[in-house]
C-alpha cells in the first residue's frame, strides 16, 4: 500500500488525530530537540531573515524557527488540511507566524522569496523528491540556504534478534507510511544535479528502550497495516502489539532508526 502521506487529505480522521498527536510528541522529545538544534545552527542565517518550512505538519519546526534572533518572518507551507488546522491552533498569536495550504513541488511564492528553507522529515514522503527540490532552489535568493532533515528509513529496526516478528512490523510500517526508504542515500546527488552547493551533513541515532514515545506506536501501525492488507489476521496482529508492550513492560524493547540532515547553498550570480 502506498505511504498514507501522498493522499494525505483523504486518511482516516482517526489515524489523521494519531499523526498529529505524534509529530508534537515526536517533536518534544530530547534526542529529537537535539537533532533539530544541531542542524539549524549549521544554517547561516542573515538578519531579518524570511524562513520558508515545508511539510511542516503540525508547526512543531515553525514554532522553533520563529524564535530565533535572526529570524522576522516564517511561512509554513502543507498540503494536509488537518495538520494545519492544528498547526495555526498551536500558533495561535505567534507574531511573524503563518501558515499556507499547498504541496512542496507546487508553492505558491515568487522566485528568490525567502532566505532559508527548511523541509523537516518530508521528501521521504513526497512523490517526486527532485521536483520539490527543484521548486527550493526557484525560491531562495542567490546565496540561500536548504536544510534538510529526515529519516534513513532503510535503518529502521525493530529487532532484538535473529528473525524477530517485530522487525516486520516495522518494515511493515515503512512501507505503508514511507514513499522514499533509502531516499538520503541519494540526496546529496539529487541536491548537486539541481544547483546546489552541499556543505555541513551530520547524521543521528534517535534510539527508544524505555518508554518508547514514537517508535513502538510506529510498529503498530505496521501490525495495523499487515492486517488491513490482509497479510495476517487480526488475532496476529494483536499478538504483536502485545509483545511490544511485554518488551517495553520487561525492559526489553528497542526501536531505532539513524536521521541524516544536509546543509546546502544557492549559488551567488555571477
Amino acid at each position: 500500500m502506498p505511504d498514507v502521506y501522498l493522499n494525505i487529505n483523504e486518511a482516516d480522521p482517526t489515524l489523521l488525530a494519531e499523526i498529529a498527536d505524534g509529530l508534537e510528541i515526536r517533536a518534544a522529545l530530547p534526542q529529537q530537540i537535539k537533532i533539530l538544534n544541531t542542524y539549524l545552527n549549521d544554517i547561516n542565517f542573515p538578519d531579518n531573515s524570511r524562513v520558508l518550512d515545508v511539510g511542516c505538519g503540525t508547526g512543531a519546526q515553525s514554532r522553533t524557527l520563529i524564535k530565533l534572533p535572526e529570524v522576522i518572518e516564517v511561512i509554513g507551507a502543507d498540503q494536509a488540511k488537518y495538520l494545519l488546522a492544528r498547526a495555526r491552533e498551536l500558533s495561535h498569536g505567534i507574531k511573524g507566524l503563518s501558515f499556507v495550504e499547498a504541496s512542496g513541488d507546487s508553492l505558491p511564492f515568487k522566485e528568490e522569496s525567502f532566505n532559508v528553507i527548511v523541509a523537516h522529515t518530508l521528501l521521504t514522503h513526497v512523490a517526486k523528491p527532485d521536483s520539490v527540490i527543484t521548486e527550493f532552489y526557484r525560491l531562495l535568493q542567490p546565496g540561500g540556504t536548504l536544510a534538510i532533515c529526515d529519516g534513513d528509513f532503510s535503518t529502521m529496526s525493530a529487532a532484538i534478534g535473529d528473525r524477530d516478528p517485530l522487525q516486520v512490523c516495522a518494515d511493515s510500517f515503512i512501507e505503508h507510511s514511507v514513499n522514499h526508504a533509502w531516499l538520503m542515500r541519494s540526496l546529496p546527488n539529487i541536491l548537486n544535479s539541481a544547483g546546489f552547493i552541499l556543505g555541513k551533513s551530520r547524521s543521528f541515532n534517535f534510539i527508544e528502550t524505555e518508554k518508547p514515545a514514537t517508535t513502538a506506536n510506529w510498529f503498530r501501525r505496521g501490525a495495523d497495516g499487515l492486517f488491513s492488507e490482509g497479510i495476517i489476521g487480526r488475532e496476529l496482529a494483536t499478538a504483536l502489539k502485545n509483545e511490544i508492550d511485554r518488551r517495553v513492560i520487561e525492559g526489553k524493547y528497542f526501536g531505532a532508526m539513524k536521521y541524516d540532515s544536509f546543509i546546502c547553498v544557492k549559488p551567488n550570480k555571477t
